[in-house]
């Protein structure tokens, strides 16, 4: 193998001068609101056959090294080391378990037993890191909206890194007991939660408009701030999502399950639209997928897009039993939009800026032949909880709403095409995240137990230990108890960092 060649990055909205790697994970969001796309998605340049004899830290490397590349190996390997350790209570990192018919890829392990923590363990590395490479004085607060996940796992991963501060916001009614109690406890000198009055496209929005305002960037950079982001449109989140998935292929084949070469399915819950974005890329790289899966909650904007061609989020939001999901602004669509439009910045600008005025756009039928490698569709709050109590009957196997999600669409899937293709479904959370929801779906009669008593009652029916995540927030103190409405978030910012 030659040098590897230069991945670097550019905005989905103007022809600005590409940056490499570390800036864009630095700055988060491009100066024109725009989020950064690598100039190319590189090969794969180890065989699977390779691959499958590697550890998920191994893997990691091989994958993470074709986009960031201005780390050196060993900047790379020492933020993958750090990133997946002792905090992930398995192993393997991302186990692979076998239930009705598919591979549920079990991406909870981590310290907030949630996907999330699969890349926010080690984006404060990278960010770090990246500072590190651009001589970067100013202390770095990372703004991050959340609905549910990010907000938890962003804040165990920053939390007493020193150089950072991180400031979360969430909607005060939008997510689950355990998500807010997990979220409100956490310590950490450096760390700030806040509940909006609002949804978290409206967190989103307010997060995306104090990045745009060059006035308060001003203020930041005078008492030594600047801004990054956790969300998933930063690239540092969305690169290390790549890996599980390449991880989950040389899994199977290491087990003999598939052979070299042959195709697997993805099936994907998804809100903000990283994740399967995530095994997309992977798609791109040489990775044997077929269908990629996109499966929605009642909030089925997503849906409805592939399905016309037309996004359109002038809707009635819902509250759901998978809150993660709850979206109705998929963020990193747009790195998907912009691809299909032939990489064209203007076009893509014009697209995003009908959302932002109108809240919707069209795609052209050219555009609408991209999206042939997805397939999407929803499931009801009914068929949600159909669906783990059936898994639980049949298998024994007790999965989150999320995951459920993504188990009904699949049956959906399946029934409609025949496709009996080997499947790996993404399963986003620990059922001990939902109790309640994950326990009245099994058998009503749960419903009168307190949220910790559920916790236990989960764990005896499951048959599998509380994770530690939830035992160190049974008994915790609540720590942040911040509450504002959207417009006041830019002053809530300021008064964190006193200013």
């Amino acid at each position: 193998m030659g040098k590897k060649m230069e991945v670097l990055y550019n905005s989905t909205r103007s022809s600005q001068e590409p940056v490499s790697a570390s800036v864009a994970i630095l700055k988060g969001l491009t100066d024109d609101g725009g989020l950064f796309v690598p100039d190319h998605i590189p090969a794969l340049d180890k065989s699977l056959k390779e691959l499958a004899a590697m550890s998920y830290q191994q893997i990691a490397y091989e994958v993470m090294k074709l986009y960031l590349t201005d780390f050196t190996e060993a900047e790379l390997k020492s933020c993958i080391e750090r990133a997946y350790d002792r905090k992930f209570d398995t192993e393997v990192i991302a186990p692979l378990t076998e239930a009705d018919g598919a591979y549920f890829l079990e991406l909870f392990h981590g310290s907030t037993i949630a996907f999330k923590d699969m890349a926010l363990s080690i984006l404060p590395h990278l960010l770090t890191t990246s500072a590190r490479k651009n001589h970067i004085e100013n202390e770095i607060v990372i703004l991050t909206a959340t609905s549910g996940d990010t907000g938890k796992a962003a804040l165990a991963g920053f939390a007493d890194v020193e150089g950072t501060r991180i400031v979360v916001f969430y909607p005060k009614n939008g997510v689950s007991p355990i998500q807010e109690k997990q979220m409100v406890t956490q310590k950490g000198k450096n760390t700030f939660v806040v509940g909006i009055h609002g949804n978290f496209d409206d967190a989103q929005t307010g997060v995306k408009k104090i990045f745009s305002d060059k006035q308060m960037a001003a203020e930041m950079a005078e008492h030594g701030f600047q801004f990054s982001s956790a969300n998933s449109i930063n690239i540092g989140r969305l690169v290390p999502q790549i890996v599980y998935y390449v991880y989950a292929y040389a899994k199977l084949l290491s087990e003999g399950r598939i052979e070299e070469g042959q195709q697997i399915n993805v099936v994907v819950p998804t809100g903000n639209f990283g994740n399967i974005l995530a095994a997309f890329y992977a798609k791109n790289m040489g990775l044997p997928i077929g269908k990629l899966i996109c499966a929605s909650n009642d909030n089925k904007v997503l849906y409805d897009f592939f399905r016309t061609g037309t996004y359109d989020r002038n809707r009635e939001f819902v509250l759901t039993s998978s809150p993660s999901m709850d979206i109705l602004i998929s963020s990193n669509l747009e790195r998907l939009i912009y691809r299909i439009a032939g990489n064209d910045p203007e076009k893509n600008a014009q697209l995003m800026a009908a959302l932002s005025g109108q809240g919707k756009y069209e795609i052209t039928e050219e555009m609408k032949a991209g999206l042939q490698d997805f397939y999407g569709n929803y499931a009801s709050e009914e068929e949600t909880a159909a669906a783990i109590r059936r898994i639980y009957e049949d298998c024994g196997y007790v999965i989150d709403t999320h995951t459920a999600v993504a188990a009904a669409v699949f049956g959906k899937y399946t029934q409609e095409t025949g496709d009996r293709t080997p499947t790996v479904i993404a399963s986003t959370a620990s059922p001990f995240k939902f109790t309640r929801s994950v326990m009245n779906a099994i058998d009503q009669k749960y419903d009168s137990m307190t949220d910790f008593e559920l916790v236990d009652e989960l764990s005896r029916i499951a048959n599998v230990p509380v994770p530690g995540a939830i035992e160190e927030i049974r008994n915790a103190a609540v720590l942040h108890d911040h509450i504002c409405e959207v417009d006041e978030m830019p002053e809530m910012v300021k008064r964190f960092l006193q200013f």
